[in-house]
């Protein structure tokens, strides 16, 4: 009977350890199939970021073709607008000063304490000048005089407008501009 329960005992053995190692089997098969299943997930997200980031880098790759394309015009542009609206520096003072004026006469108002302060624009070719002054008038006559500047055949940036009274209708203000002579 001992051979009979030892047989039994290796046997019931065998089959416990038999189960276990499908259990475990089982176990890591459940494992992979997740973890598997969880890759083609993840796969498929990063491929739909990835053509997602491939289209946009595309399209910014085509914007920079068409404007290489049109940079022979921006030079060419950027050229006209060099020798047209910019005024040479040996004559830029009185042809601004006058050009100021008219622009003022014609928007009604009054000018007072116009300065002009120039300083070149190492390697550029260009001298910046600060343009500085007060002038008075109605509202309306500010807003012509204003769009009189914006509209006239010289090249002016209006810097900064400083209220500086407002009596009985009469607006007075201190107004910068700033522009560029050729050298």
């Amino acid at each position: 009977m001992n051979g009979r329960t030892n047989s039994r005992k290796w046997k019931l053995t065998v089959k416990i350890a038999l189960a276990c190692a499908l259990a475990i089997d089982a176990a890591l098969l459940v494992v992979n199939w997740r973890a598997a299943s969880e890759s083609v997930q993840s796969q498929k997200m990063e491929r739909t970021q990835l053509e997602q980031k491939l289209k946009l880098l595309s399209a910014d790759v085509q914007n920079g073709r068409e404007i290489e394309k049109q940079l022979p015009n921006v030079a060419q542009e950027c050229d006209e607008f060099y020798q047209k609206d910019l005024l040479p520096a040996s004559s830029g003072d009185t042809a601004v000063i006058a050009d100021l004026g008219k622009i003022a006469n014609s928007a009604g108002v009054q000018t007072g304490g116009v300065a002009l302060h120039e300083k070149e624009v190492k390697g550029r070719g260009l001298e910046e000048v600060e343009i500085t002054g007060s002038v008075q008038g109605s509202y309306q006559n500010l807003i012509q005089l204003i769009d009189g500047i914006e509209r006239s055949t010289h090249f002016y940036l209006l810097e900064s407008l400083t209220l500086n009274s407002e009596n009985s209708g009469i607006v007075k203000l201190q107004i910068a501009l700033r522009t560029y002579f050729r050298t």
